[in-house]
């Protein structure tokens, strides 16, 4: 029988206050060669609905990179088994992954050999054995390299991908982790014409982004540190969201409820005071605003509820633009954005926060 050890609230308290706080040290992104535009899209599938159309021509996306299937006899991209869609997942996953991964590295100068705990996540797509595995193979990570895979969670799941990875980071000072978020989000494309995957179709990217954590007391200074992660599940709209199987296709297709942009607005304010919540931080000391790009009307429904402007969600809205809905990663496109900006002062305070399905919020607190 194991003995336990009942530690007291001051001694956990100690605990956390002596514990390093993780920072978020660099980010990598990669992105498929090929990208097109939403009249491209159209044009290449023959899609002339006009309730079809405006779904495309509405989503407020210039482009998406996307890795689309050759060309068929009949001129439109030939249609892709699950089989196809699966190994598509699986090799472009790796490419895109490990390229996002060297970027990282490299811009603090740090090698693959000195990775000591590596997090996957992804929701494109189910491998066994996951991503994290496949890239200590493909890259010579340390065999020794702890790992987690976080599969199925959706947009939001980044967070949920981050906060293990800051606790490990906090946990062993001075040792490098890294989280990798890979969505090749065109291996759970279904073509019908039908507007439950015209809304899919017409919204997501491929993409992947790494990003470097490590906790020390004199680790970069400048380096924006990680407070605090906090959650809030929505049960009532389980249903708004969620990559099921669609049996007149044979594949696995996803859904999005029409109600998704309503659901995250009306419940953004109380996911917001719960991330405050014992900070002595209002709404209006938050300078910088990271929101997940999950299409144009749930930015704007998180921007009235949480009455920000135009500029607060600045880079949600040019990644949404540029590259889609790039599921888990797209948060650290836009944190990518407001670092190379340089407009962050020493002390200001940044929300993270992302959406998706269970119908969840989550949300990070981080000061530069």
């Amino acid at each position: 029988m194991l003995t336990q050890t009942r530690r007291t609230e001051t001694e956990t308290e100690t605990e956390t206050e002596h514990t390093p706080k993780p920072r978020l040290l660099a980010v990598g992104t990669a992105n498929p060669p090929t990208s097109y535009s939403q009249d491209d899209i159209l044009r290449s599938y023959g899609i002339t609905d006009p309730t079809v159309v405006s779904v495309f021509r509405n989503s407020h996306i210039d482009k998406r990179h996307l890795t689309l299937p050759p060309v068929g006899p009949d001129g439109r991209p030939s249609i892709e088994t699950q089989g196809e869609l699966l190994a598509k997942h699986k090799a472009k996953g790796i490419e895109l992954a490990a390229e996002a991964l060297r970027k990282c590295l490299a811009q603090i100068g740090a090698d693959v050999d000195e990775l000591g705990y590596l997090v996957c996540v992804t929701s494109t797509g189910l491998l066994t054995p996951g991503f994290s595995a496949l890239l200590i193979k493909e890259l010579g990570i340390p065999v020794t390299c702890s790992r987690l895979d976080v599969v199925g969670m959706g947009c939001n799941a980044g967070l949920n991908g981050l906060n293990p990875t800051a606790a490990w980071a906090s946990r062993n000072p001075g040792r490098l982790a890294v989280m990798v978020c890979v969505e090749c989000c065109s291996a759970a494309y279904v073509f019908d014409g039908t507007m439950r995957t015209a809304v899919v179709n017409g919204l997501f990217g491929d993409g992947a982004a790494a990003v470097a954590v490590m906790a020390g007391a004199d680790l970069a200074p400048d380096a924006p540190q990680v407070l605090k992660f906090t959650s809030r599940i929505v049960p009532e709209a389980v249903d708004a969201m969620r990559f099921d199987w669609d049996e007149d296709h044979g594949k696995y297709s996803f859904f999005l409820d029409r109600d998704v942009p309503y659901v995250v607005g009306a419940h953004a304010e109380e996911a917001i005071d719960n991330l405050l919540r014992d900070t002595g931080l209002r709404r209006t000391d938050i300078a910088h605003w990271i929101v997940h790009s999950g299409g144009k009307k749930v930015i704007d429904a998180v921007k009235v509820n949480l009455g920000l402007t135009s500029h607060d969600v600045r880079h949600t809205t040019s990644v949404l633009r540029d590259y889609g809905n790039l599921s888990s990663g797209s948060f650290l496109f836009s944190f990518d954005r407001l670092r190379a900006e340089q407009a962050v002062r020493p002390g200001e305070y940044v929300v993270l926060m992302t959406m998706g399905p269970g119908s969840t919020i989550e949300n990070a607190l981080v000061r530069w």
